[in-house]
């Protein structure tokens, strides 16, 4: 059993996956398994990946339901302790995250997440600088109240308390599924390491209106409607300020 599970979803990518796959080939830790689910790309994307074989441990193209149904099939196929999502366009920060992230887990066997904080690059992967919501020193599940405040490219889950992605939501479904496994976590663990470089102008970001109806009716479930309705309005005030 791998420590770690690394699931890259990818479409029709040719542009992007590149990148993806140099930061996993570059990694100095070794104790990971790679899994790419590819929705049936038609570009370029399986034959740039077919230069890394060497360090993909599970590949499959076939079309899928789209992003949260891949992501599905990324998790039944993990072997690992812990699943972490990085799709394309997105990459692990640097080449020892890995080998530190295994020095973390030796200190703390019995944590059921890893998390840490995000660099933001655009589509030139230029860096614009670091994700505005920083990963709070302590995270629990009254934390996600606030938003997405760990960005779900810098989060380790345990395997063992995750559900599979709820294909009802379209957009938001990484939130609840992140919220989830907090509401069942017990020990989560802030590696104090920037753990990944997330790609702007992404999924959830293009579908920002929707993404926001969405992440209320989780919020309203989860916390309650007073309690959804208030986090919503701080949410949208400090948007508003930082534009």
């Amino acid at each position: 059993m791998p420590l770690i599970s690394i699931i890259t979803v990818v479409y029709n990518s040719e542009k992007y996956i590149e990148r993806t796959l140099q930061s996993i080939a570059a990694q100095s830790g070794t104790d990971y398994e790679y899994i790419v689910i590819d929705g049936g790309s038609t570009d370029a994307t399986l034959s740039i990946i077919e230069k890394y074989k060497h360090i993909v441990s599970f590949l499959t193209s076939e079309p899928d339901k789209g992003l949260y149904d891949a992501m599905n099939k990324g998790l039944r196929a993990a072997k690992g302790k812990y699943v972490w999502y990085i799709n394309s366009g997105d990459r692990i920060y640097d080449k020892d995250v890995i080998k530190n992230l295994e020095q973390c887990y030796a200190l703390h066997q019995d944590a059921d997440i890893f998390y840490g904080q995000t660099q933001l690059v655009d589509e030139q992967n230029r860096v614009l600088g670091m994700r505005k919501k920083t990963a709070p020193e302590k995270l629990d599940a009254d934390s996600f109240k606030k938003g997405m405040v760990v960005c779900h490219q810098s989060i380790l889950i345990k395997k063992d308390i995750v559900n599979e992605y709820n294909l009802k939501y379209k957009v938001d479904a990484d939130y609840l599924w992140v919220l989830e496994a907090l509401e069942k976590s017990h020990k989560n663990i802030n590696t104090g390491m920037i753990l990944s470089q997330y790609m702007e102008n992404g999924f959830s970001v293009k579908n920002r209106r929707q993404a926001n109806m969405e992440r209320m009716k989780i919020m309203i479930k989860h916390y309650g409607f007073f309690a959804a309705m208030r986090a919503h309005v701080i949410i949208a005030l400090k948007y508003i300020q930082s534009k």
